[in-house]
């Protein structure tokens, strides 16, 4: 494959990671997060979207989606919620807790870090390490955009069970050193515990990618597929070229109409319709990164005019590109 794709596209969507807080569980106890929507002005300010993590340190506990299956973790396994589902962390699987609300992530108006001891009912605040505990997780949040296409979060499950290996070894330190940081901040801190979530976020997606049935189908099925994958490395490496799909077929090897059915079977969408969405994910990008005029943005992307990147910006997004960049921020989903 001639270009990293999961890389090409993670790179334009923003990845922003933070640790927030070590907890400590003690005989039967329960936490649980609202969704993640609700918690993400405080944990994440400007992030279109959330996802939230735990890295199961020592110990074994149950971390469950609200009102789905229970999966079991154990030290050095970790848990992610792509889709920022409501969900619980607990001793014993079936268990409840009060939600957590956004005030639950703020002292005296900031988002800090801090240490959480759940023991029974009793939940106790610190501004270090929790005493001894029999379970100790460290929880996180990575935010990301989802505008104005994020083919990788609709991919995933709405709950990913990373277990402990004899390669994710490093997982368990990196969460233990970056709970260290949190709690006793140096500098450069912060953009390390930004890099360490990243890190966890995509080495979750590598490993969910290998394990894929052979039947799966969405976005990184379609990675990993011969012609469907080659076909997605051709317009990520030239989306402003002119593409069809009777070109793209003739270089992946494959007819016009073999290439259309294998492509919206596995992507769920046709490879023209894929690429007008990528080149509009682009074109923001562009938009909120660089100073570069709408009509240099438009070509970049492959349109020959200012007029018609708006009217395909406007109709896909809502707002025109001027009034997006104006906003400073991108519209809520």
């Amino acid at each position: 494959m001639p270009i990293d794709l999961l890389s090409d596209v993670l790179r334009v969507l923003r990845l922003r990671g933070v640790l927030y807080f070590h907890v400590g569980g003690t005989r039967a106890w329960a936490a649980e997060a609202p969704p993640s929507r609700a918690i993400a002005a405080a944990v994440l300010p400007g992030s279109q979207h959330v996802i939230e993590f735990h890295a199961v340190t020592a110990g074994a506990c149950w971390a469950a989606v609200v009102g789905g299956e229970p999966v079991r973790l154990q030290a050095g396994d970790v848990v992610l919620f792509p889709h920022g589902d409501a969900h619980v962390v607990s001793s014993e699987p079936g268990m409840r807790a009060a939600p957590h609300t956004e005030g639950y992530f703020k002292r005296q108006g900031q988002p800090l870090p801090f240490a959480l001891h759940l023991d029974a009912h009793e939940v106790c605040f610190a501004p270090s390490s929790p005493r001894p505990a029999e379970t100790t997780l460290v929880c996180g949040f990575l935010g990301c955009d989802l505008r104005p296409f994020n083919p990788v979060i609709a991919s995933l499950p709405r709950l990913m069970h990373l277990r402990a290996g004899a390669d994710q070894g490093w997982v368990v330190q990196c969460m233990r050193q970056a709970a260290a940081e949190a709690l006793s901040p140096r500098p450069g801190g912060s953009a390390m515990l930004e890099r360490l979530s990243e890190m966890l976020f995509i080495d979750a997606v590598r490993c969910y990618l290998q394990t894929l049935p052979e039947d799966s189908t969405g976005w990184l099925a379609g990675l990993r597929d011969r012609h469907v994958g080659r076909a997605l490395a051709l317009m990520h490496a030239e989306p402003a070229q002119p593409w069809s799909v009777d070109e793209l077929g003739r270089r992946v090897g494959l007819s016009r109409s073999a290439l259309h059915e294998r492509f919206a079977q596995l992507i769920g969408e046709t490879p023209m319709h894929y690429l007008a969405r990528w080149r509009m994910q682009l074109g923001a990008a562009l938009l909120r990164d660089s100073n570069a005029t709408v009509l240099a943005i438009a070509q970049e992307v492959g349109y020959e005019s200012e007029a018609s990147f708006s009217r395909a910006f406007k109709r896909q997004l809502g707002l025109p590109p001027t009034l997006w960049r104006r906003q400073g921020e991108h519209p809520p989903a």
